[in-house]
């Protein structure tokens, strides 16, 4: 005599499940090295760029930080941190604070 479970069914299906988003999950995040983070710029598509955390000290992009605060807060279109600047004005900035680190 055979006893069903359906509880037991169901449960590993959600684990099957969950357990291929998070290695999806993890495959995007491979990508950035420690020490850096993904920002995603842009003010109609966006786009995503790998920058260094020490970037995160400096004021200028601390200002950046402040404009995505006040149009976003802190529920983020893309999933992680987006500020709403042209990629012309990001990458200047970036090339600018690389020289001083």
């Amino acid at each position: 005599m055979a006893i069903r479970l359906p509880g037991v069914t169901n449960a590993k299906n959600i684990l099957r499940r969950s357990n291929s988003f998070a290695k999806k999950a993890a495959s995007q995040f491979m990508d950035v090295p420690k020490g850096h983070l993904a920002i995603y710029v842009g003010e109609g598509q966006k786009k995503r760029f790998v920058v260094q955390v020490s970037f995160l000290n400096q004021p200028s992009f601390q200002d950046l930080l402040n404009k995505a605060e006040e149009e976003f807060g802190f529920d983020h279109p893309m999933g992680g941190l987006t500020i709403p600047c042209s990629e012309d004005i990001f990458t200047d900035l970036t090339s600018r604070l690389q020289e001083l680190l």
